[in-house]
């Protein structure tokens, strides 16, 4: 058994470990109480934006916008992951690379060249360096990355990087564009989720069951060409936002869930030093007696 003065020591690190984890949760709450808020507001944006459009493509059926139209042949495809820049906010990195990893697996299979845009530090620390598939290098490749996006980003901190996938396939370099996230579910739950982005699915007839024309300057083509672009820089930005806040989520539960294991750990420590301390007060007792009969 450990002397006391061991145990204190033990004691004392684990606290010092405590106070750090309930700071950490105590921030985290508050910061996703922020980007929750700003998760709120860039969902229904995204969607309104989408449902414009669409009016407008219905009205102007002479012109078919490039995002709308399926391609043939899959032969390259484009995934977009957003990750966290920052650990110790349990699987939620983890579990969105398993997806997109069983994703890309699938594809590499069919032959179909696949192309990384990376989003976030951790997964440019796991994606940008880690060699997945000896043999099929020649059919994965990271075209974009971008990191420290920090607590709050803009949209113009992400236009780069969404910039060359759109390039890529206007210019027929890639036949689909997915996108893959954390869904903010609740505190306590966090989904991954992979989404296509292009080509743009199209809403159901009953969401667009009254239809509606616009008076705008210019022609219809300019327009839809510019709400088609800030449709899928909302779609990317809302998805940053939303792991943004399901990381700070799952950090506030990491933390709490380490602060509690810290109380257990002082629990049984507390105990230990007891019994240490009791077993030193009775061999000095024993000692003593035994002195005191030999005298």
């Amino acid at each position: 058994m450990a002397n006391t003065k061991e145990i204190r020591t033990k004691i004392r690190s684990i606290q010092s470990t405590q106070k750090i984890t309930r700071a950490m949760e105590m921030v985290a709450a508050s910061k996703m109480r922020k980007t929750h808020e700003s998760m709120r507001k860039a969902k229904p944006y995204a969607r309104y934006i989408l449902e414009v459009a669409m009016h407008i493509a219905k009205s102007h059926s002479e012109y078919r916008h490039p995002y709308l139209e399926k391609k043939g042949e899959v032969k390259q495809i484009g995934i977009m992951i957003v990750s966290s820049d920052k650990g110790l906010c349990g699987s939620l990195n983890v579990n969105v690379f398993k997806k997109v990893l069983g994703m890309i697996r699938e594809w590499l299979q069919q032959g179909t060249h696949v192309k990384l845009c990376l989003l976030g530090k951790k997964a440019n620390t796991f994606l940008g360096r880690k060699g997945f598939f000896k043999g099929v290098k020649g059919n994965l490749s990271v075209v974009s990355s971008l990191a420290r996006l920090g607590d709050r980003p803009a949209v113009a901190d992400l236009l780069g990087a969404v910039r060359v996938m759109l390039d890529a396939y206007e210019a027929d370099e890639l036949q689909r564009v997915y996108i893959a996230s954390n869904t903010f579910v609740n505190t306590m739950s966090q989904h991954p989720r992979v989404e296509q982005l292009l080509p743009i699915p199209s809403l159901e007839d009953k969401k667009l069951s009254h239809h509606w024309d616009y008076i705008y300057e210019p022609a219809a083509a300019e327009i839809l060409d510019a709400l088609f672009v800030r449709f899928i820089e909302s779609q990317v930005y809302r998805a940053v936002v939303e792991n943004i806040a399901s990381e700070q989520a799952a950090r506030m539960v990491a933390m709490k869930s380490a602060s509690d294991n810290a109380e257990g750990l002082i629990d049984e420590c507390l105990l230990l030093y007891n019994k240490a301390r009791q077993a030193s007060i009775t061999r000095e007792l024993s000692e003593i007696v035994g002195g005191a009969v030999a005298i």
